[in-house]
């Protein structure tokens, strides 16, 4: 048995449930303040005189006895717990219905963007400054005492030793050097693949193909579904594509997300915020692939604003 029921219907049958059990609450009461009025003006006292039973010793009037009701008000109360356990188990929300223009991944038009950077050269040295010429000041000459000769003769019976000779040890190489530090690995961003990105949700599907049109799928939900449009825009019916560029790297996070178009009215800002909502709830692409091995793959998402 399928038995669904959206919020209005459940919160309709309540509501009846509810109607009614006022309504019987107040006929019994009604019918009890007669009963009672009855008994007191001694209508009843005849025929509980006549009529012995079991309950002469719990009650003086047993036409007002509540509890002679009460099996059925236990059947009642049982059936009416099994109607609201069917209530609660068919209550069905509804997903909203999504609208998703048509050709939403299109482009109409080429997009010129800067060629994405692998890595930014380094800046050339700064020139040399200019040689410096500095004045040397004259200096004044200083008178000194005229030198001493003395006699270096030699003659037949001077015996002169040769002079020692002292090796110098010679100073040590200078050290080598150091090696140029390394320079920075920065991996190469992709516009075209062998597999392109991939939006998480589909992963357990066969072929590519399938997984492909999958993801698409997935992504515009997502897309249209988080997306709100500005009221700034709706005020002055501003309707256009915005496109937001982001960088898919290898684990699959987005990073470098901006703006590339923008119709205007803070339209292409609301494009970005969902673009960027895909980090905040941890949504992990299936990388792009280039000869086996994930790559960084510049991905351009078109995103349409059109007044219903």
């Amino acid at each position: 048995m399928d038995i669904s029921l959206s919020g209005g219907a459940l919160a309709g049958t309540l509501a009846a449930i509810l109607l009614l059990f006022i309504v019987m609450i107040l006929i019994l009461r009604n019918v009890y303040s007669k009963r009672t009025e009855k008994a007191l003006q001694g209508e009843y006292q005849a025929a509980d005189n006549a009529d012995k039973s079991y309950l002469a010793n719990r009650a003086k009037y047993e036409r007002l006895d509540v509890f002679s009701l009460s099996s059925t008000f236990f059947n009642f109360g049982l059936a009416l717990a099994v109607g609201l356990s069917l209530l609660a188990f068919g209550w069905t929300q509804y997903s909203q219905e999504i609208f998703i223009p048509d050709g939403a991944l299109d482009l109409d038009e080429e997009i010129e963007m800067e060629p994405p950077r692998t890595a930014e050269p380094p800046p050339p040295p700064p020139p040399p400054p200019p040689p410096v010429i500095e004045e040397v000041p004259e200096e004044e000459l200083i008178e000194e005492d005229p030198p001493e000769f003395e006699d270096t003769s030699i003659d037949e019976q001077t015996i002169e030793a040769p002079p020692e000779v002292v090796e110098e040890a010679a100073p040590p190489p200078p050290p080598p050097p150091p090696p140029p530090p390394p320079k920075p690995k920065v991996d190469e961003i992709f516009k075209v693949v062998e597999q392109m990105p991939l939006f998480p949700g589909c992963e357990d599907l066969g072929s590519y193909t399938e997984k492909k049109a999958c993801a698409d799928k997935k992504m515009l939900e997502f897309i249209y579904g988080n997306i709100k449009y500005p009221a700034i825009a709706r005020e002055n019916g501003v309707e256009g594509m915005a496109v937001v560029s982001f960088v898919i790297e290898k684990d699959g996070s987005v990073t470098d997300a901006k703006v590339v178009r923008n119709p205007g009215a803070k339209t292409g800002e609301e494009a970005l915020r969902v673009v960027q909502l895909m980090n905040t709830k941890d949504l992990k692409w299936s990388p792009g692939k280039q000869g086996g091995r994930n790559v960084r793959v510049q991905f351009n998402l078109p995103v349409k604003f059109k007044l219903e």
